[in-house]
């Protein structure tokens, strides 16, 4: 294990809003979001497990600690990181943090900021500051660990951060069952509110794909109700929807990434649906977009293209703008920390 805190100490006192920082670890999401001015801080190096106990469900690492590291220790307890972010290859679990994102299973357990229970970072003064805890109950103060979640290191590096683990579910299975968009968003919100143990969805051309999770019983219960046809290799499919190796994915299109009510009645366009019709992606243009987007009362994020003129992240009330500011002059008043990184002023 390597502690590099003093040098990140240096290099944040070296910085300043001329000469920022670009925060960087594996590198596997600087696709997302706008492009940061700054000189890359490798934080690849800071790297370990510090604490592990698989009777509390809890694990502490450093923030240059590969993904998959963490999930291949947690692995032999036969426990996982439930939110299931994508690794895109080489991804650090400050960069999972960072970023946001969670994979399949989020529908059914929850996001990245609700596994986070605390986190250790360096503000833009280069002052160490520790919220929340290594306990799954912690109520004192602000819940600052949770708000680092999403912001793309734009608040502070993270130098550690503890996370939430279950145990792996004891039986698993996925059906295929060939519906169009409609009859599948309806009747994925019918599911949603029976004691069913779906675990994951996915929907793409006229093919609806769910995973089943949890007691054996209960997992042949729903088996039975359902319907459908096994998947033989489901695990390579998750694990391709949730990598986006999927062939949805394929191409330089832009792709948008929809936050919807689940309700939301079908979209034009081509299509792949998550999370029982709450998480859409969508290829098309800004405008079109992002007008279906607020229409249906949700909002979009460019999540992958190589023209970002028209924004990547959805444009702020400037109510809600100024709050982001407030809390980016708390954590960071000299703009030493990726700026422009979630909008080109900010």
């Amino acid at each position: 294990m390597n502690d590099l805190t003093e040098q990140f100490i240096e290099r944040i006192r070296a910085a300043s809003s001329d000469s920022p920082l670009r925060i960087r670890g594996g590198g596997s999401k600087d696709f997302y979001g706008e492009i940061p001015r700054g000189e890359i801080l490798d934080t690849r190096g800071h790297g370990g497990i510090v604490a592990y106990e698989p009777t509390e469900l809890v694990v502490t690492a450093r923030c240059g600690t590969p993904l998959a590291e963490i999930e291949a220790v947690l692995a032999e307890q036969n426990q996982f990181l439930a939110f299931e972010p994508p690794s895109f290859a080489n991804a650090t679990i400050g960069g999972v943090v960072a970023a946001g994102l969670s994979g399949p299973r989020r529908a059914a357990v929850g996001a990245v900021r609700d596994f986070v229970l605390g986190v250790q970072l360096l503000d833009g003064e280069s002052r160490r500051l520790t919220f929340g805890g290594q306990v799954m109950k912690n109520v004192a103060g602000y819940d600052v660990s949770r708000l680092i979640a999403g912001s793309l290191g734009t608040l502070g590096l993270i130098l550690e951060v503890s996370l939430k683990v279950l145990p792996r579910p004891v039986a698993e299975t996925t059906l295929r069952l060939d519906m169009p968009q409609a009859k599948a968003i309806e009747a994925m919100n019918a599911w949603a509110g029976q004691p069913l143990p779906i675990s994951a969805s996915c929907w793409c051309d006229d093919i609806l794909t769910l995973r089943l999770s949890g007691a054996r019983a209960a997992v042949a219960s729903a088996r039975e109700k359902l319907g459908g046809e096994a998947v033989a290799d489901a695990d390579a499919f998750w694990s391709g929807l949730r990598e986006q190796r999927h062939e949805f994915f394929a191409g330089e299109e832009s792709l948008w990434r929809l936050s919807l009510p689940s309700v939301t009645p079908p979209l034009s366009g081509t299509q792949l649906i998550e999370w029982s019709g709450s998480q859409r992606w969508l290829r098309g243009d800004a405008e079109a977009v992002r007008a279906a987007a607020a229409g249906a009362g949700g909002h979009a994020t460019l999540f992958r293209s190589g023209d970002k003129s028209a924004g990547v992240f959805q444009p702020l009330l400037p109510a809600l703008m100024q709050i982001h500011r407030q809390l980016k002059a708390a954590f960071d008043p000299r703009g030493v920390f990726n700026p422009g990184r979630l909008y080109p002023d900010f």
